[in-house]
């Protein structure tokens, strides 16, 4: 197995798509609404509308990018098992992220187009829902297995995060 000193790193491209989503995930949460009704709002709808949109975007772009120049950072011999969670953690994580921004379109849209209640609108707000509780808790998972590799000194800590570095695998 590779040690923390000599495992691939991620591009400083794949780190700023990594980061920045994480900023921008947690700039949603704040701005997130209590009620479907605040859509009343005009220019609040809009700009959830506009912030879907672009959150979408930028998932597919970091998707793309990622699968077609970043190949996974665990050591060649890391268990099969290993890889296919990994592999499923991941497209789980865009999967669910999608999810929210496109319920959030749908929940726009119908919300403009008058419907404002029903079993459309229930559908996607509890789509939306379970989207996003799913998101926390692939995050968690995806946290914690970052944790469980820098105290395992492999250095899949070390190719993503920028700060405190993983020590030298133990022999």
């Amino acid at each position: 197995m590779k040690n923390s000193e000599t495992a691939r790193r991620h591009s400083t491209a794949a780190k700023a798509f990594h980061w920045g989503f994480i900023v921008v995930f947690i700039y949603a949460l704040t701005k997130q609404l209590d009620e479907v009704e605040e859509l009343e709002d005009l220019s609040l709808l809009q700009t959830e509308m506009l912030f879907a949109s672009v959150f979408l975007i930028l998932l597919i772009a970091r998707f793309v990018y990622m699968q077609t120049t970043q190949p996974s950072v665990l050591a060649a011999d890391a268990p099969g098992a290993t890889r296919l969670l990994a592999r499923a953690v991941h497209l789980a994580m865009y999967a669910s992220l999608a999810l929210i921004a496109v319920t959030g379109l749908v929940i726009g849209g119908l919300y403009g187009s008058g419907i404002k209640q029903g079993t459309l609108m229930e559908i996607a707000l509890v789509a939306h829902e379970i989207a996003v509780n799913t998101t926390y808790f692939l995050i968690l998972g995806h946290v914690a297995a970052a944790v469980y590799h820098r105290r395992k000194g492999d250095g899949i800590w070390n190719a993503m995060v920028p700060v405190w570095k993983e020590p030298a695998q133990r022999h």
